[in-house]
């Protein structure tokens, strides 16, 4: 390195390990180390505008390794990013610091998404390539035309979701993203020789990505890597192979600087190694205005990229325009006209036929479930290799890839991805669900198959505790569907969801309708509402989601013959129902005495509905392989069972 770019990269070293001492907790060794490369990255060929974060099309920069945040929002407060001050770095780790433990996502701050489990920010960068490469191909390359670079370390390329998202990757050809590999052969528990021995160079080929082995301290290795990658007509790993703790005479390449303040007196030794001769946190006008500079540099490029853009935002506008109420609209009618049996999936699809039809920024894909999942319709047309004019991602085999790679179409602009799996999957794509719902992103989870009803495929296949885990998640939006008009309801809801994700649970069997009139009021919005009254006296009240309506409503009936009188309740989304008012509330639940739940999942979410004296008709063991409606009677879901169980509740 020269002079001033070690100058340069040393401020960033000591924002971080000063940062970390101050809050004596954690991780200086790879921002120590990876010093180097992002200061050339930053410096000579990353494009963006510290006074206008959101820039369209500036390029990403993902730090996937989030334990080493410091390294991002020294960077960030270097190049004059406004939201982190040296006030914020001083308070690294401390409540309601925008400088957290690990990088969370704030739009308009530089924090381009959040990171720390490892892998996921691999995977929301591929998303985020992706997006470019199809924002390009609707817009034009003159307008759009950006990188993504993506820093990960050991730990995230241990984690399979590197190997689904890279894999894919590399498959689509997506040269527009380089991978910085901070290749520092260090993990927590001591050398990455004690857990890995692979060929990087061998795996990362076959993938079908270029890969680049350089001298994580060497300038001119930087350099000729980074100008290598953006000719490429592949993506680009760069290994960079650098000493975590860079700098530090007693701790460089050792775990003990991987996740530990360096302690008072190495940092001094570290200042006097690296000549830093300046007090804690103090960055000399001259180096800090020498990174202004660079930071400076996206306002000129910005303002020339906005003359060519100002001549096509109309035409921009228009093609990112969306029309989800005429499509809402147009498909409830259809329902009214169209009334049988169906399954919610096959519901799903006739809805997705409508939205595709009209609305550009739909992003659609499965995981390799398309024909089950039906979230394919006759409207997309396929991304492939070399051609992203279309709008639907066939993801493979790879679930968690897929939802990490959804969070980047979301971040990257306008785009609603939405994918499709099995309920059951839902625990390969947890992570990345639970981080939509952190960074409040519109990202809709296609799951179907969503119970017992699947039938023979079994117990392995047959979600129980899903439901429940994914409703213990805050910030996102559980939609369970009874028939197809509630299911354009939980579409609908899913579409205005600006800040929350949603999942939509449907159903393998086919349904009879609960609503056959057309309204304009989305009541599944209410979380909870009223299908079926017997009387206008009523002694129960039974709760139901999905597929298990169908057998309240049976079991109302039933109920009434022998004068026992009930309403039945709905009950699409447990969130949404939470937050209607007091009175609304008091309404559904406290009109009786007694009250069930039938849901043909665990019971445990129901109970705070239901109450003491109530019943929960629900599993709570593993399901069994058998046509379905055998299931449902093994596990006494039937309204001869529920019917008599009532009975001697109501009479004891």
């Amino acid at each position: 390195m020269n002079k001033e770019n070690k100058i340069l990269a040393n401020a960033v070293r000591f924002l971080s390990i000063d940062a970390v001492q101050k809050a004596n907790s954690g991780h200086p060794g790879m921002p120590m180390g990876m010093a180097d490369v992002v200061t050339i990255l930053f410096k000579h060929f990353l494009k963006f505008n510290p006074k206008n974060p959101n820039w369209l099309n500036r390029d990403r920069f993902v730090l996937s390794a989030g334990h080493g945040s410091m390294l991002l929002y020294s960077i960030l407060y270097l190049t004059g990013y406004k939201n982190i001050s040296l006030k914020n770095i001083k308070n690294f780790r401390q409540l309601n610091s925008i400088c957290a433990g690990h990088p969370e996502y704030e739009a308009n701050t530089g924090i381009e998404t959040t990171t720390g489990p490892l892998g996921q920010g691999i995977s929301n960068a591929v998303g985020f390539a992706i997006a470019e490469k199809i924002l390009k191909k609707k817009i034009g390359k003159e307008v759009i035309n950006h990188k993504t670079y993506v820093l990960a370390g050991d730990g995230c390329l241990m984690e399979g979701i590197s190997h689904e998202s890279m894999s894919l990757a590399g498959h689509l050809k997506l040269n527009n993203l380089v991978m910085l590999f901070d290749n520092n052969s260090i993990s927590i528990d001591g050398p990455t020789s004690l857990a890995v021995s692979d060929n990087y160079k061998k795996r990362f080929e076959s993938y079908g990505w270029n890969y680049l082995s350089i001298d994580g301290h060497n300038e001119k290795e930087i350099l000729y890597a980074l100008k290598k990658s953006q000719k490429s007509k592949k993506p680009t790993v760069i290994s960079c192979k650098t000493k975590i703790g860079y700098g530090s005479p007693n701790k460089s390449g050792k775990a003990s600087s991987h996740g530990s303040p360096l302690g008072e007196d190495e940092v001094k030794l570290v200042r006097k190694k690296l000549k830093w001769n300046h007090k804690q946190f103090e960055i000399p006008y001259n180096i800090l205005s020498k990174w202004r500079k660079i930071g400076n540099n996206g306002t000129k490029l910005e303002s020339r990229w906005n003359k060519i853009y100002k001549k096509k935002k109309n035409k921009i506008d228009k093609i990112l325009k969306n029309n989800f109420n005429k499509s809402i609209r147009t498909e409830k009618i259809n329902a009214t006209k169209e009334i049988k049996s169906l399954a919610t999936r096959k519901s799903s699809e006739l809805m997705l036929n409508t939205l595709t039809k009209d609305n550009n920024t739909l992003i659609g894909g499965s995981a390799d479930l398309a024909g089950s999942n039906n979230t394919k319709t006759k409207h997309h047309k396929i991304i492939r290799p070399n051609d992203f004019g279309g709008n639907y991602i066939h993801y493979g085999v790879r679930e968690h890839a897929m939802c990490g790679i959804m969070n980047g179409l979301a971040l990257h602009s306008k785009f609603i991805p939405y994918g499709g799996t099995f309920l059951i999957f839902s625990d390969y794509c947890k992570p990345s669900i639970r981080l939509s719902a952190m960074m409040k992103q519109r990202v809709i989870y296609v799951m179907t198959h969503d119970s017992i009803g699947l039938g023979e495929d079994g117990p392995t296949h047959q979600p129980i505790e899903q439901l429940s885990g994914l409703r213990a998640i805050p910030n996102l939006n559980v939609l369970r569907p009874a028939d197809r008009i509630e299911t354009i309801e939980c579409w609908e809801l899913a579409l205005k969801s600006l800040t929350a994700p949603s999942v939509l649970s449907l159903t393998r069997q086919n349904l009879n309708p609960i609503r056959k009139k057309y309204s304009k009021i989305n009541r599944c919005a209410f979380g909870a509402y009223e299908v079926l009254r017997t009387n206008n006296k009523i002694k129960l009240t039974l709760l139901a989601s999905g597929s298990e309506v169908n057998l309240a409503i049976d079991t109302s009936h039933k109920l009434a013959k022998y004068k026992i009188y009930s309403k039945v309740i709905s009950v699409p989304s447990h969130e949404l129902f939470e937050l209607q008012s007091k009175s609304y509330k008091n309404k559904i639940l406290n009109e009786s005495k007694y009250k069930i739940s039938i849901e043909a999942a665990s019971t445990d979410c129901w109970k705070k509905f239901v109450g003491e004296n109530g019943l929960c008709f629900g599993i709570d063991v593993f399901g069994k392989s058998a046509p379905y409606k055998d299931v449902y009677k093994y596990f006494d879901l039937t309204k001869e069972d529920i019917v008599n169980k009532i009975k001697k509740m109501i009479n004891n």
